[in-house]
C-alpha cells in the first residue's frame, strides 16, 4: 500500500487554497499558485512508479504543451484575450508536470523543443490539425479551444485511474479543475458569438454538467 497523503501536507494544501493558492485561476496569483503546489508535491514522499504511471506523467507533460503552443497561435492570428489568459495557466500547469518528472526523475520530453514541435508524433499530428482548424475563423478557434480542454479532462481522468502516488495526483487534479474551468470559458466564448460545440471525447452528460456550472473555486 503507497502512503496517504500526510495530516501535514493536507494543511498546506488547504491553507494555500484558502488564499486563492495552487487550485487559483486568478492570472495574478499564477505565480503563487504554482509555488503552492511545488511546495506541496516536494513535501510527500517519494513513491514507486511503474511504466504506466510514467507514460502518462511524460504524455500529460508534452499534452499541456501542446495547449500552450495552440492558443499562443491562436492568440498570434486573433489577438482576443482568452488565448493570452489561458495560456498563462497553461504554462503553469506544463511546470507543475516538470516538478513531477524532476522529482521522480523522468526525461523531459519537452526538453528544449520550440512552439509546434513534439516528441509524441499523435501530439504533432494533433497540433497541426487543431492550428489549422483554428485558422478557419474565430468561431473555428474557440472550437479548437474546447476540443483541447475536453481532451485533457478525458486524458486526466485516465491517468489518475492508473496512478496512486499522492502527488502525482494532487498535480492531475489541478491540471483537471483547471481544464474544466477552461472548458467553461471556451464554451461561453463560442456560444456568445453565436457558435455550437458537440464533445468529441467526454459523454454529453459529462459535457453538459461541466459547461452548465459556475467556475469552480480553485
Amino acid at each position: 500500500m503507497k502512503k496517504v497523503l500526510s495530516f501535514v501536507a493536507v494543511l498546506v494544501f488547504l491553507s494555500s487554497c484558502e488564499k486563492g493558492g495552487p487550485l487559483g485561476d486568478d492570472q495574478g496569483n499564477l505565480s503563487q499558485s504554482l509555488s503552492a503546489i511545488q511546495a506541496t508535491v516536494s513535501s510527500l514522499p517519494v513513491e514507486p512508479l511503474d511504466s504506466a504511471e510514467k507514460q502518462r506523467v511524460l504524455f500529460i507533460r508534452e499534452e499541456e504543451k501542446l495547449a500552450y503552443d495552440v492558443y499562443q497561435a491562436m492568440f498570434d492570428k486573433y489577438g482576443v484575450k482568452i488565448f493570452q489568459n489561458i495560456p498563462n495557466s497553461e504554462l503553469s500547469h506544463m511546470e507543475a508536470m516538470l516538478t513531477i518528472i524532476t522529482k521522480y526523475q523522468l526525461v523531459d520530453p519537452m526538453d528544449k523543443n520550440p512552439r509546434g514541435v513534439f516528441a509524441n508524433a499523435d501530439l504533432q499530428s494533433l497540433y497541426n490539425a487543431l492550428v489549422s482548424q483554428g485558422n478557419g475563423s474565430i468561431l473555428a478557434a474557440y472550437q479548437v479551444g474546447a476540443k483541447i480542454e475536453e481532451l485533457d479532462i478525458f486524458d486526466l481522468n485516465k491517468s489518475i485511474a492508473v496512478t496512486n502516488n499522492q502527488d502525482v495526483k494532487l498535480v492531475y487534479d489541478f491540471l483537471n479543475k483547471g481544464s474544466r474551468n477552461h472548458l467553461r470559458s471556451f464554451f461561453k466564448n463560442l456560444t456568445n458569438a453565436g457558435g455550437t460545440y458537440t464533445p468529441v471525447f467526454i459523454t454529453k452528460a459529462e459535457f453538459d454538467a461541466i459547461v452548465t456550472t459556475p467556475t469552480e473555486k480553485m
